[in-house]
Parts: structure tokens; sequence; C-alpha cells
């Protein structure tokens, strides 16, 4: 359930993607914050789905049975002071969705058209009511293509590796170098997919943030949501 404030006819749906590593959740989740909105973070919803398969050895290559798992999967957000909690069927799987075994396989089970058509139908339905931040990277073109505010954030591979590498701890074990090729094979996985390919909306602001700090990005985007009221500019 979204729980409705007084001034929900004001409210907008804010739609942010971009390549991997650009930083989109922990952006979206702060201008959540900011504005008092409700944060979805439907790449979280694909992770979980990866790991859930995973679990149960059953790879992409059998889309009828990763479906079949998936539509009876539970899959919660939960907001906290700590961060977006992620519960699947009950258990908190939020430490394991971002392992490197996760990250190296979640394009694959992404590109599952009957996976991508139930998350889909799940996250439009979080956002009936407005007043969602909704971030990945077929939001503003997919998901929410009337969203009132769309944002493509990008920065340099270069630098999207070098935010994933101090973001990670050293039983990892992965170079630098090595991260720059794993985004960039993201990338061409995530651009040349046939379901719901990376995109820039046409009617999206392009936000390149490789030389901007967190709080730059954020100001920068609760600025343009403060442009809107009712869907419309002032």
């Amino acid at each position: 359930m979204v729980r409705q404030g007084t001034e929900d006819n004001l409210k907008i749906n804010i739609a942010i993607d971009g390549p991997a590593g650009a930083g989109k959740s922990t952006i979206a989740r702060l201008v959540a914050r900011a504005l008092s909105y409700i944060y979805v973070d439907t790449g979280a919803m694909y992770r979980a789905v990866t790991w859930f398969m995973m679990e149960q050895g059953i790879g992409p290559e059998f889309p009828e049975k990763v479906l079949q798992l998936t539509q009876k999967m539970v899959i919660e957000l939960i907001p906290g002071e700590d961060g977006q909690k992620v519960l699947v069927n009950g258990e908190d799987v939020t430490p394991y969705i971002r392992s490197l075994q996760v990250n190296g396989m979640v394009s694959q089970y992404s590109q599952i058209e009957g996976v991508r058509r139930h998350l889909v139908a799940l996250q439009q339905q979080m956002a009936l009511h407005k007043g969602i931040v909704m971030d990945g990277r077929d939001i503003g073109t997919t998901v929410l293509p009337d969203a009132e505010v769309k944002i493509f954030m990008t920065a340099s591979v270069k630098e999207r590796a070098l935010r994933r590498y101090k973001e990670m701890n050293d039983a990892e074990g992965l170079t630098l170098e090595q991260l720059e090729k794993d985004i960039e094979r993201r990338d061409r996985l995530d651009a040349e997919r046939e379901i719901s390919p990376l995109r820039c909306a046409d009617d999206a602001i392009v936000l390149d943030t490789t030389h901007m700090d967190i709080p730059q990005v954020v100001d920068t985007i609760v600025d343009y949501c403060k442009t809107y009221r009712g869907g419309e500019k002032n």
C-alpha cells in the first residue's frame, strides 16, 4: 500500500535511467528523500530474480521455468534509515543481490521477455498514486513513459568503474581494469537486447555526472522536479 498525503494532486513521478555504475540507485534514493517521495529500485527486483534463480540452479537458458518461478516470487522493497531492504519470499536478500556472481548474470535474466513484462507490471502498479522516484534502464521509455520528469544519468566508463571500485571490498578481488571491461560489456548487453533496450527517452534530460559529486547531482534533479506542478511546467 502506498500512503497518500493531502497534496497527492501535486505529486509527480520521476524516472531516472542510465547505464551500469552511473549511481542511479544512490541518487534516486536521495532525491526521493528530499521530496518525501517513495523510492522504487527496479534494478534490485531484477537482481532478486537473478539471485533466486541462481540459488535454485535454474539458468537463463530455461526461460519458461524462470518465468514460472518469477511469477510465484514475492519481492518486497522495504525502505529504512540505512537504505532499502530487499526481501524474497520473506527472506532478506539485500547483502546477496550485489555480489559479483549476480552482477555477471543479471543482464541475461533481464533479457527474458516474460520476466520483464511481469516486473514492469508490478512497477507500474507501484506508480499509480504518483510520488514515485524509480530508477533503472527502461523507466522513461517503457515502465513510466508518462513520467513528468525523466532523467538520463550517465558518466564515462572510467568514472563509473572507479565508483564501483571504491564501493568494493578487498575480498572481491577485482582490478579497476576488470571493472571497466565488465561495465563496457554490461553497456553493450543492455543496449543490444531486443526487449526494452537501454536508451535515452526523447524527452529526457541528459545529465553527465562524470565531474559532479552526489549532492550536486541530487540538487540538480530536485531543482528540475520543483519546476513541475500537477504534471505541467510552471
